[in-house]
């Protein structure tokens, strides 16, 4: 009985010293591989053996390299770059790992694709969200966890559970950490659908908060921006879901200039950054335009010193974690994992 009770000590030893994960698989599509990188090393567990690679007819083929039988199973693909080449090569995965008998497979999207396309906003639109969704859904899917979808509501186009994390806890401690002037600026959203995100922010950070109403006095116009709110003196934060080209965020940082802003932040979870997007940043009055890692920063970075990132990867790895463990989630929503 001694020598089995000193095994047993010594077997906690070893799992407090090493995360030991069984039956756990993470495979990586190619949007960001860094990403699912970052993820496997918080996790403690080696990343799975995947190649995902084009036929010379430019259609997609994966081959899963190790049994995935019985196993969860999480894939992390970002809806970046190639969007419909790694939407695809995600759907294909999930497929491939279900028919070889994965016990439960998990889409790990940070950045959810066609999310802009979440309703018809004008005739004959299509809802693209929602056809991403039936589209992950028929393919496999046992479950989503993606972050700062730009509508929540698109939870609800699924039929399986999505977990819709939230940058804003990183987003507060990068600016307690970064901003020396934080307790006396100010937040401001670019447009009114952001109003509610802002809000959020400035409620836990206990500052004031602004928004900027754009109108349009004729058709085909382009629109004149109303700050709604005081930011004479003040350091202002832009705070948005994503930022594509770029046009709204730095239209915005101009009128906080001409309304008397002494400094200009801008922190978007998404930074997706196409177009004309890295010479508008480079050319703005912005101190810093941090984004998170949903998306691969590292060319951005090098063309733009502006560029800023906070890494997420903790929390996708802790969600990831907590799934496994059938755990809850929601701690995730309020607080940054150490």
């Amino acid at each position: 009985p001694d020598q089995a009770y000193n095994c047993l000590i010594h077997f906690y030893k070893r799992s407090s010293e090493v995360t030991i994960m069984p039956n756990i698989k993470v495979f990586s599509g190619n949007s960001h591989p860094d990403l699912a990188k970052k993820i496997c090393a918080r996790l403690g567990i080696n990343h799975a053996n995947v190649v995902a690679q084009k036929f010379a007819n430019g259609e997609t083929n994966v081959e899963i390299g190790e049994s995935v039988r019985g196993e969860d199973v999480y894939i992390v693909q970002s809806g970046c770059g190639e969007v419909n080449d790694n939407l695809m090569e995600l759907l294909i995965m999930i497929n491939a790992c279900k028919i070889a008998s994965a016990e439960r497979v998990t889409a790990v999207i940070p950045v959810y694709p066609y999310s802009r396309q979440d309703k018809k906003d004008k005739s004959r639109a299509p809802i693209s969200a929602k056809l991403v969704a039936n589209m992950l859904s028929v393919a496999g899917a046992d479950h989503i966890i993606t972050m700062d979808l730009h509508a929540s509501q698109i939870q609800g186009f699924f039929d399986i559970p999505v977990d819709n994390l939230y940058a804003e806890p990183a987003v507060v401690k990068w600016i307690k950490e970064n901003i020396p002037e934080w307790k006396t600026a100010i937040v401001v959203s670019p447009d009114a659908g952001g109003a509610k995100r802002v809000t959020s922010i400035a409620d836990r950070l206990n500052i004031d908060f602004a928004l900027i109403h754009k109108e349009r006095k004729i058709a085909n116009e382009v629109a004149s921006m109303v700050l709604v709110g005081d930011a004479k003196g003040k350091v202002a934060i832009l705070i948005d879901d994503m930022a594509d080209t770029c046009g709204t965020i730095v239209q915005a940082a101009q009128k906080l200039v001409e309304d008397g802003a002494t400094k200009i932040y801008a922190i978007l979870t998404h930074g997706i950054f196409s177009g004309e997007a890295i010479a508008r940043i480079n050319n703005s009055s912005f101190e810093a335009v941090v984004v998170t890692n949903t998306i691969p920063q590292d060319k951005n970075m090098m063309d733009c010193s502006k560029i800023q990132v906070i890494d997420v990867s903790m929390m996708f790895a802790e969600a990831v974690r907590r799934t496994h463990n059938g755990e809850s989630v929601s701690y995730l929503f309020e607080n940054v994992p150490y």
